[in-house]
């Protein structure tokens, strides 16, 4: 790889055009490590953005198409002989023309971003005989986003790159899969709109029809208490993180992210919203709308007072067993005495349970979609703030939100179970 890089360096978008190409053949090339050490070039001014990306997607799809091809000719006799040479053997053929059975053609969009996957598809299209119609549009779709996403990785990280390129990748990578994702919901939106509102028609119907006979509390509660254990789960995870001491690498990452890209001096007006004032004016709003809507006043305001009364002790106690856990030896090292973020924990109490409150009775079907989008946007710029003028570390921030969200995803089930109970 030493050798790869002094080549690149001097003839750097020959070698990442062959790079690309070898690897797509199936040889142990790290396209993703060339493609980013491309972007770090970019961001020195050694190459231009826009030629580095056409030279990924150009030699990107002449790569699957060679390999497509080569597997429609040689069918699967090719597997049988030659396979073991790419560590494409008989075994690992069936378990990835299976995935592709499941998942369709147009998934050849993502198949760039598995490790394991990308070097085999273009064979196992051809030999699967998926029309070269239906196969050209997302592989090259794919091989350019592909190249955006670790170009761009390199260029934004600049002189950080070699710190951070292995974990920073990974990161980069889901966030490029859910944008892939959600662009992709839109355009077949924008080009199927009258199917997919037809097919939402008739499953809402469908569901309806279903759910009949249950009541539309009994329904809340059994949404509530999925999300009460996603909430359940997420914070084991961070649990054990946090004991093991994993969050140096996504704390290092979301801090150069925040400090280099996304933070500007315009969101310091973010400040405003985790100040005394602006909380006790919520607050206050809240227990406005509880008083004026009249309906079961005395629970709500128990609720509201029990999420926010009890968000100390409960952080005590969590900070305590970690205290305990660390006493028995449980956990390899902490990385911070501040985890979950006491402020962080509190923001998204009081935000959380006043947004339940307010749209509880809402008539309004979309006023709970956006005030809540409207909150995790608050939410997020408060953590960014927090972040780039502060000592608070990102995962002692995501850890307070998490916390918080658990303590009233609790709160929220319990008093729902009780206003049932009350109304039978």
């Amino acid at each position: 790889m030493s050798y790869l890089i002094s080549l690149f360096e001097q003839h750097s978008y020959l070698i990442l055009f062959l790079g690309i190409f070898l690897e797509l053949l199936a040889l142990p090339i790290s396209g993703e490590f060339l493609m980013s050490y491309a972007g770090y070039f970019v961001y020195q001014g050694k190459m231009n953005y826009l030629l580095a990306l056409l030279i990924v997607f150009v030699s990107g799809g002449v790569g699957i198409t060679v390999t497509y091809w080569i597997g429609k000719a040689g069918g699967y006799k090719l597997i049988e002989k030659y396979g073991k040479y790419i560590h494409l053997g008989p075994e690992r053929y069936k378990k990835v023309s299976a995935w592709f059975e499941r998942s369709g053609s147009k998934l050849l969009v993502f198949a760039y971003f598995i490790p394991g996957i990308r070097h085999f598809t273009g064979y196992i299209s051809g030999i699967s005989r998926i029309h070269f119609r239906k196969f050209i549009i997302p592989a090259y779709t794919g091989a350019f986003l592909w190249g955006v996403c670790f170009i761009t990785l390199g260029k934004v990280l600049g002189p950080e790159w070699k710190v951070f390129h292995e974990a920073a990748s990974k990161y980069f990578v889901i966030f490029i899969i859910v944008f892939v994702v959600l662009l992709a919901g839109f355009l077949a939106y924008w080009f199927y709109k009258i199917q997919i509102k037809n097919f939402f028609i008739h499953l809402i119907k469908r569901l309806i029809e279903r759910f009949k006979t249950i009541r539309t509390t009994e329904i809340f509660l059994i949404f509530l208490t999925l999300v009460l254990i996603a909430m359940v789960s997420l914070m084991l995870g961070l649990a054990q993180d946090y004991l093991y001491g994993e969050f140096s690498q996504f704390n290092d990452i979301a801090e150069y992210m925040v400090g280099s890209v996304v933070y500007t001096s315009w969101m310091k007006g973010f400040v405003v919203f985790q100040t005394p004032i602006a909380l006790g004016s919520i607050i206050a709003i809240t227990m406005i709308r509880i008083w004026t809507m009249g309906r079961n006043m005395l629970l709500e305001f128990l609720l509201l007072g029990v999420s926010i009364v009890g968000a100390k002790p409960f952080h005590d106690l969590i900070t305590k067993t970690f205290s305990y856990l660390q006493s028995f030896g449980f956990f390899g090292k902490f990385h911070s005495a501040n985890f979950p973020d006491m402020n962080a924990f509190v923001m998204f109490i009081i935000f959380g349970t006043c947004l339940f409150l307010l749209v509880r009775h809402s008539k309004k079907s979309y006023t709970p979609i956006y005030t809540s989008i409207l909150v995790l946007l608050i939410l997020a710029g408060i953590a960014i703030v927090n972040i780039a003028t502060t000592n608070t570390l990102p995962s002692d921030i995501v850890g307070g939100y998490v916390y918080g969200g658990v303590w009233i995803s609790f709160n929220f089930l319990l008093f729902e179970m009780l206003r049932l109970v009350l109304e039978k």
